[in-house]
């Protein structure tokens, strides 16, 4: 909390206390019914009472919101409560909302804060979205008679050994879902070895292939953004991490030298987490490049020539700034008018991020070796040579050198296609769900 910062605004709602216009909300929207929990959630289901959603991460969020979007499709009367743990979550969550949906911080995982969320929420079911796997809330859900749902879920190459050590503490916890939507068989096996039954988990496949859309006007909004710079071949460093910003400013250095009398070329880097914007803002300039910070719009054009009062390195006169994407909920703008994409968390640390979106623009798309949070994605990318993964610094700078020179050779359209193929994940879930809590 102390080093993401964002924690202190709604501060109570960790310990289960709320604003009072959530608390007259929530007693508005759902039927209260004496005293006792069971009971209240019994009511709920039979009076269409709130869905409790919740999501975390930037990804999580985007698929709970594609989750409630379908559901909306087939019951549009439907509340939702979204909860989360992080400022950023809550600002990508925002977006999500209905009118007559709720946000909340979740509780704190403890007996007491708990059951004071659930007592006010009174949810006729619980969806968790990937990981989000906390024990005394499944516990308490379970036993006020919630329908229990995991979806997406997935379990990392890092968490697996852990939860089978630990099956003697998980086993509960899953066997209190009534289904589990697991995104590929290596998930399903290392779940079940943690103590989930088999027979309620379903191989449903990635929702991020549903995620993913183009938003045409955002698209636009950002071409205005680079100016004439626009019209450049745009290099885009999509959700890097510390140590992928410089490998990337070392590229375009040495790009800009080869292919600088032939192309016009512009890097934007976007980084995981926004609070790191500075140091990334600290690098560029420190490779001799002026900055120009999505969030600072009067930094806006002119700037390519400026001098780095603060640094010893004169910037490259006669070369364009490079771009610092620091706003949320932008990355898949920036992806549309990208020539090619680099995904980080893949090349400095493990993990990795989501490549469904580029590859669903249709754009030429390189990752690092370290993609083991989106396995059956790049298993289904690799299989239609939708993507390019790559050891280490040297081959990315070779595999962008050969597009520059080559072209993609449709590897960007065999991509788009690949993620077309899997669409309908989410509706199918939706259906399953609506299905176990008759």
């Amino acid at each position: 909390m102390l080093r993401r910062g964002g924690y202190r605004a709604r501060m109570g709602d960790r310990f289960a206390i709320y604003p009072r216009r959530v608390v007259e909300r929530f007693s508005r929207g759902n039927v209260l019914f004496g005293h006792d929990l069971r009971d209240c959630v019994k009511v709920a289901k039979q009076n269409n009472g709130f869905v409790w959603i919740h999501a975390v991460s930037v990804g999580e969020v985007q698929v709970a919101g594609q989750l409630m979007r379908e559901w909306r499709k087939v019951e549009p009367e439907v509340r939702f409560c979204f909860s989360t743990t992080s400022s950023t979550g809550w600002k990508m969550a925002e977006r999500e909302l209905g009118e007559r949906d709720e946000l909340i911080y979740n509780p704190l995982d403890f007996p007491s804060f708990v059951k004071g969320a659930l007592a006010l929420v009174r949810p006729r079911a619980v969806v968790l979205t990937e990981s989000e796997i906390w024990p005394v809330f499944v516990r308490a859900a379970k036993r006020c008679g919630a329908g229990l749902f995991l979806i997406n879920a997935r379990v990392s190459d890092r968490s697996a050994p852990r939860y089978a050590k630990a099956r003697w503490l998980f086993k509960d916890v899953f066997c209190a879902f009534d289904a589990i939507f697991a995104q590929s068989d290596i998930d399903r096996n290392r779940l079940v070895a943690a103590g989930a039954p088999a027979e309620k988990i379903t191989v449903s496949g990635s929702f991020k292939f549903d995620v993913a859309r183009r938003i045409p006007a955002k698209e636009a909004e950002l071409r205005e953004w680079l100016g004439e710079n626009a019209s450049a071949r745009i290099l885009l460093g999509g959700s890097t991490w510390p140590g992928e910003d410089q490998a990337l400013l070392r590229i375009y250095s040495r790009l800009r030298q080869k292919y600088g009398s032939k192309h016009r070329i512009v890097l934007v880097i976007a980084p995981r987490h926004f609070e790191k914007a500075d140091e990334v803002e600290a690098n560029i300039r420190k490779y001799g490049f002026a900055c120009v910070r999505r969030s600072r719009e009067g930094e806006k054009r002119g700037v390519g020539g400026q001098r780095c009062e603060d640094s010893a390195v004169h910037l490259h006169l006669s070369s364009p700034p490079v771009y610092l994407a620091d706003t949320t909920g932008e990355l898949m703008g920036l992806y549309g008018i990208a020539d090619f994409v680099f995904v980080g968390k893949s090349l400095s640390c493990h993990g990795g991020q989501n490549m469904i979106e580029p590859c669903l623009c249709g754009k030429p798309t390189v990752v690092g070796p370290n993609t083991e949070n989106f396995r059956p994605v790049m298993s289904d990318l690799l299989a239609a040579r939708g993507i390019v993964q790559v050891d280490d610094e040297g081959s990315l700078e070779r595999t962008i050198c050969d597009w520059f020179e080559n072209g993609d050779n449709g590897l960007g359209e065999r991509a788009a296609q690949a993620v077309r193929r899997r669409l309908g994940v989410v509706s199918d879930c939706v259906a399953s769900i609506r299905e176990a809590m008759k």
